[in-house]
Parts: structure tokens; C-alpha cells; sequence
């Protein structure tokens, strides 16, 4: 394995940890397909152990992925383990991943254990976990702070136990790249049996240097398989962007001399479909995937990549998904053109009729907008009105009335189980009017502790998509909605953050 460097995705686990990030079991399958189209080495699944909506995630997706393996985390105990082994059974590849804290910090204050006790902790769950599953990775949480001695004990025990990967965490964020990349390579160096597993990593991005951390744990420590998520997702300051990392191994091959089997293309319709599903935003100069990622707007810049592209870019904008072409909407716009672009957009639908959904949905915002781009494409895709079909509540129409100096009033249709009702309210503009009117019939009671607005493309006749984060009784949900009308689009992602509000399947995210 020394020329291929393994990618290990855990959007699904530790990127869900992010508050508010909260994905349903459908959102994750939904992603998980995505990263098998992107060939992502390992997927993450969740924490089987945690809820059972992780455990029915994390079934569902073994039971559907077939290109990747798929992985569930859990801690270094049996109940755990086993269920982690129950969820993965119909896995075509299946990894367990185990844990526990190494640091003297963690052992003492959060486990109240001593080292011995860990380190029969940890021998005893890699032997159960590799008498149900080969695949079997292990982490010392915490492990760039533990002592080197007590380290390399415990790991040398669990891999002559038969731990297949040996994952160094950097869990809070604390290693300076040179630092961290000698630490993998010291204890590389001193474990005798060091060999017989993948040394792997896996950095927090607190002081921002996660992908750094991780190509020196990579380049200087001997590490093959790196941790990490779409968009950099995460806890606190989140995790190892995926995107930067591959490409920094694609694009600097020269340095790294590794290979990778990821297929780059669909890097930006999973960046996509994970902010979109979240709400959380990619920042317009995100490396790789940020909207401004391959925009020039100094003259001089222009100038050179219009004589010679490789004066001022690195990757082609179209190894990563980006491209120029746009759909120019009407009547003439058919089906077949229709998915097409969705193909080379990299976007599969799970059957004809959500095709046939997508394609009214596209033909009636061709009515209303005269270009369409592949932004607008993406954000209808992701309506969820397509994928599922019997929600409680729908949008059927809207209403308001604003004009300065006076209050404004909407009125809106909606579907309660199918059955049309009307609400109508007043308030302080028209997105606060139309919510409340929402409300007047719902009675949710939820608080609402996010309401973002995004421009799709760059125009005033651009599409809005806006995320509404609601919290009802310690549930935080996200619903998104897209329209060329921002009223209208803030009541689509109203009533879909309280479809998810009502489905029984939706769950906060495991905290471990």
C-alpha cells in the first residue's frame, strides 16, 4: 500500500458532530452514494451504537454501498462492538472502528481509569471486534497528547491483537505540522510490529492547520489513509477538508508521489450536496470548491490565463467539477438535455419518476428565470420535495402585501397530509409575516436558531436558498428551500425544517 494514499470519510460521523448538522437516515444514504461516485477508500457511517437512528443509517448504507467500505465508530467496549457488527452485517467490505482516550488528561478527568486499565481496555475490544468483522482500525482519542511510551504499548498490543489500521488522532486540534508528521514517524519507528497495520490520521482543524497536519503526518510520518470530511465539516473549527487534501496529493504528485482513487469530478457535487443538506455555507474562497476557488479578478491575472492558463492555476476547474457550461431555459429545453446535465453534473437520481419530478421542477422555474445554471440545477435537485413524496407538510401557494410605513401581511396555502389549509399574519417584514402565518395553523412551538439566505448565481434574478435551523424539545433540524422569490423560498425551508421536526426517523447528532 506504500503508493497509494487510502481517503477515509467521516462527513457522516464526525462531520455530523457540527451543531445543527444533523443529517436523517435518507440524507445520509443520499450522501454516502455520492461519496461511492466521488470513490472515497472508506465511509464512516456513523455510530451505530449511539442512537438507533445512527444504527439504522448505518445498516442502511452498508446495506446499499457496494464500491466502498463502510465503517462504524464505536467505543472500546463489547455492547458497542457488537452493535457496530450488527449494523455492518450487510456490508460488502466492513470496518469496525474502535476508540479509546490515551492522554493522561482524558484517562484521568473524562474515564477515570489508569493506564493499565486502558490498555487491557483496548486489547480486549480489538480481539472481540476482529473475532466479527477483519476490518478492524483503532484509535488512542487524544493520542497526539498521550505520553510516546505509554503509545507505543498500546498500540503495539492492539495491533499483535489484529488491528488492520492504526488512526493517531489529533483530536483537539493542537499538533504543528513538523511536529505531528515526526510523532507518526516516531511511532512507526519504535513499535516493533508497526508494519503489520496502515498508520492513519486524523486532525482537527482548531489552529487551522488540519490539512497540514495531516500531509506531514503523511509525508514525514509514513501515515497511508487520512481522515477527513467534505468541506472541512466538523465540530468546533472541523476536520480535514477531503477536497484539500486530494488534490494537494493529486496536484503536488511530484512531492507526495502518491496515488489516490478518487475521481475528482464529483468533488463538487458532494461539497454541494453536504452544504446544502447541513445549511452550513462554503465560504466563497474555500480552496477547491468556494465560488471564487478558480475566479481571477485582477487584470493582470486575467490577462495570463487567457494567454496561458497555468500562469495562474494549478487544477483544472473541471477536475474537480466546475464547469463553464450553462442550460439556456424555454419551452425547447427537453428531458434528454435535462439529464444529461445532470449526469455530467454528476447527480443520480434514484429512479425515472424523481427524474420526471426534477424535470417539471425545472421546466416551471425555466418560466420564471431566463438562464438556468448548473447552480440552479444542483438546488433543485436537492429539493426534498422530490425524494420524498409523502411529507406532512407541502407548499402549495403565497401571498404578502409590503410597502413602507406600513406592517406587512402574508397569507399562504400549504398541506397539512394532504389537505390544503390557509394561514395568514402580519410581521416585521415579509419572510417574518409568512413564517408566522405558517405558524398560526402548525403551533409548533419550535425555536428558530439559524435563518441564512444564499444567492445561487450572481445575478438579482438569481435563485435565494435559504436554511431554516429549528430546535424543538433538544432536536435541532435543518430545512433548506430554493425559489426566485426569497418569500417563498423561506417558507419552503420552513416547512421543510418541520417535516423533519415530525418524522420520528430524525435524531440529534451522537456526541463521542
Amino acid at each position: 500500500m506504500a503508493d497509494k494514499l487510502i481517503i477515509f470519510d467521516t462527513t457522516l460521523r464526525d462531520g455530523e458532530q457540527s451543531p445543527g448538522a444533523s443529517m436523517n437516515k435518507d440524507e445520509k444514504l443520499r450522501i454516502a452514494r455520492q461519496l461511492e461516485r466521488l470513490k472515497v477508500d472508506v465511509i464512516e457511517a456513523g455510530f451505530a451504537a449511539s442512537s438507533n437512528g445512527d444504527f439504522e443509517a448505518v445498516q442502511c448504507i452498508a446495506s446499499h454501498i457496494k464500491d466502498s467500505t463502510v465503517c462504524s465508530l464505536s467505543r472500546a467496549n463489547d455492547r458497542d462492538i457488537a452493535r457496530a457488527a450488527e449494523a455492518l452485517k450487510g456490508a460488502n467490505s466492513a470496518r469496525i472502528h474502535t476508540f479509546i482516550a490515551t492522554s493522561a488528561l482524558h484517562m484521568e478527568k473524562k474515564l477515570r481509569m489508569t493506564p493499565d486499565q486502558v490498555y487491557e481496555q483496548a486489547k480486549q475490544a480489538v480481539r472481540f471486534a476482529r473475532n466479527l468483522v477483519a476490518d478492524v482500525e483503532f484509535s488512542p482519542e487524544d493520542g497526539y497528547r498521550s505520553d510516546v511510551d505509554f503509545l507505543c504499548r498500546i498500540l503495539e498490543a492492539v495491533i499483535h491483537e489484529g488491528a488492520t489500521t492504526i488512526n493517531v488522532p489529533d483530536t483537539v486540534g493542537y499538533a504543528i505540522p513538523e511536529l505531528y508528521g515526526n510523532f507518526i514517524k516516531t511511532l512507526r519507528e519504535r513499535i516493533p510490529n508497526s508494519d503489520k497495520a496502515i498508520w492513519s490520521v486524523h486532525c482537527h482543524n482548531d489552529l487551522g492547520m488540519a490539512v497540514a497536519n495531516s500531509l506531514a503526518g503523511v509525508k514525514i510520518g509514513g501515515a497511508r489513509q487520512v481522515e477527513c470530511t467534505i468541506n472541512g465539516l466538523g465540530e468546533r473549527a472541523g476536520n480535514c477538508s477531503l477536497e484539500e487534501i486530494v488534490m494537494a496529493v493529486k496536484t503536488r504528485r511530484d512531492y507526495f508521489g502518491l496515488d489516490l482513487g478518487i475521481d475528482t469530478k464529483h468533488i463538487l457535487a458532494a461539497s454541494r450536496m453536504v452544504s446544502q443538506t447541513t445549511g452550513f455555507v462554503v465560504q466563497p474562497n474555500k480552496a477547491v470548491v468556494g465560488a471564487n476557488a478558480f475566479a481571477h479578478a485582477s487584470g493582470i491575472h486575467q490577462d495570463g490565463v487567457l494567454k496561458a492558463r497555468d500562469t495562474y492555476e494549478i487544477m483544472r476547474a473541471e477536475d474537480v467539477g466546475w464547469t463553464a457550461n450553462k442550460i439556456v431555459l424555454g419551452k425547447l429545453s427537453g428531458r434528454n438535455a435535462f439529464k444529461q446535465r445532470l449526469q455530467e453534473l454528476g447527480v443520480e437520481m434514484e429512479s425515472e419518476g424523481d427524474i420526471n419530478t426534477a424535470f417539471a421542477k425545472f421546466k416551471e422555474l425555466a418560466d420564471r428565470k431566463t438562464e438556468i445554471f448548473d447552480e440552479d440545477i444542483l438546488a433543485l435537485v436537492s429539493d426534498e420535495s422530490i425524494t420524498h413524496e409523502h411529507e406532512k407538510y407541502g407548499f402549495v401557494s403565497l401571498s404578502q402585501h409590503s410597502e413602507t410605513g406600513e406592517r406587512p401581511q402574508a397569507s399562504i396555502v400549504f398541506t397539512v397530509d394532504g389537505k390544503e389549509v390557509k394561514g395568514s399574519s402580519d410581521g416585521n417584514g415579509p419572510v417574518d409575516a409568512s413564517l408566522k402565518a405558517i405558524e398560526t395553523h402548525v403551533q409548533s412551538g419550535a425555536e428558530m436558531v439559524l435563518y441564512s439566505v444564499n444567492a445561487i448565481s450572481g445575478s438579482t434574478e438569481s435563485q435565494g436558498e435559504v436554511t431554516v435551523r429549528l430546535q424543538n424539545s433538544g432536536r435541532v433540524v435543518n430545512g433548506i428551500g430554493a425559489d426566485p422569490d426569497i418569500v417563498v423560498a423561506s417558507a419552503k425551508a420552513y416547512l421543510s425544517a418541520l417535516n423533519k421536526l415530525h418524522s420520528k426517523a430524525d435524531r440529534v447528532a451522537a456526541q463521542g
